[in-house]
């Protein structure tokens, strides 16, 4: 698996006219090596793949980066050994990961090798990881499963006086029990006019009877991620709550099937944004329609108005229009969405339920 994945890299370097590349985001180390320890670097050329990390880490490279040269670093002297291992290398044009690298590690590489020999480089791995392999469908069907597992269950805990904080604690429990290594981010719970917030952090506000409830929740599974939203009303909802959710609903029904292989980011985004708009909600839905979902929960690529992506097979995204409106609350509907050679698979299974909860 890491073979193959180098070997691509390294016909993108060619294509670039870089000799190699330092990897130091973390992500990226791990889809191009298999190693997931905290502390490391890849150093990948023509003609060698290294690793150099510490003590910590020397039988966790060896069990999950069998193909790579292990270079040892003392303790604290990750940065000393890595430049040093560079500067033997004596190339002349070295790609680094400008987003990953600090000013302070930049200025450091300088002080020993030339800076015109330092080329920085944007997501050249991050490229690479938009199109999932089959394992890696695999580790994603897997989390999606748990996270719609974890929304049938929360949903048995919500009634009048519960808090949202009970409910995201609930929510991390049950998918640990069930088998994730961890929620794939905080859950969001967002009720009443938290809704409104398309990022809330859970509170104690307890909910109550008509109030609408955003459920923002993923599982992580052997390292892959998982995303889903839903918007229910505890109780009966009034004339407003219905018509906002009817509207979200079309519009992420319209733009799921959009979602297919050749259509860019800003023209499946338009599909829900469009019918919002057209409603008189077009203040009311600020971000972009999707991301790319894999070993981050938020990754290329970007289904928005100013996304230069465009849909390929093999693609995971997802699909997640929303209405916010302050002082009232919110409506967000998220599946995750598989590109197909032949259109799209709607990985979600999780129901979208009647906004109507009877309690």
């Amino acid at each position: 698996m890491s073979s193959a994945r180098v070997e691509a890299l390294r016909k993108v370097l060619a294509e670039q006219e870089l000799e190699g590349l330092v990897v130091t985001n973390r992500t990226n180390v791990a889809y191009l090596s298999g190693f997931r320890g905290s502390a490391g670097a890849l150093i990948i050329t023509a003609d060698q793949q290294l690793v150099v990390t510490d003590f910590r880490y020397f039988t966790q490279v060896a069990q999950q980066a069998p193909d790579f040269e292990l270079v040892k670093a003392e303790q604290g002297q990750h940065r000393e050994t890595l430049i040093a291992t560079l500067k033997d290398l004596n190339l002349a044009r070295l790609g680094f990961e400008a987003q990953a690298v600090t000013v302070d590690e930049h200025n450091a590489w300088t002080e020993e090798i030339p800076a015109n020999t330092l080329i920085p480089t944007t997501g050249l791995v991050e490229e690479l990881r938009q199109i999932k392999e089959e394992a890696e469908l695999t580790a994603i069907r897997a989390a999606v499963e748990l996270a719609d597992q974890a929304f049938a269950h929360i949903l048995s805990y919500l009634r009048p006086g519960v808090t949202e904080r009970d409910l995201a604690i609930e929510t991390e429990y049950f998918l640990k029990r069930a088998g994730a290594e961890a929620a794939a981010f905080p859950p969001i719970v967002a009720s009443g006019p938290n809704g409104a917030l398309p990022h809330a952090t859970v509170s104690e506000r307890a909910i109550q009877p008509g109030d609408l409830v955003v459920f923002d929740l993923g599982a992580m599974k052997d390292g892959y991620c998982s995303d889903l939203t839903r918007t229910v009303c505890l109780g009966k909802a009034d004339a407003m709550q219905q018509e906002v959710y009817a509207l979200v609903y079309r519009a992420q029904v319209a733009a799921l099937e959009a979602a297919c292989p050749g259509r860019t980011g800003p023209e499946v985004d338009a599909v829900a944004r469009n019918l919002i708009a057209e409603a008189g909600y077009e203040e009311a839905f600020g971000h972009g329609l999707g991301h790319g979902v894999g070993l981050e929960v938020h990754e290329a690529p970007r289904l928005s108005s100013t996304s230069e992506d465009t849909l390929k097979a093999g693609m995971v995204v997802t699909v997640e229009p929303g209405i916010y409106l302050p002082q009232w609350g919110g409506v967000r509907i998220e599946d995750l969405v598989l590109v197909t050679e032949e259109g799209r698979e709607v990985l979600t299974q999780a129901a979208k339920p009647s906004i109507l909860l009877e309690v």
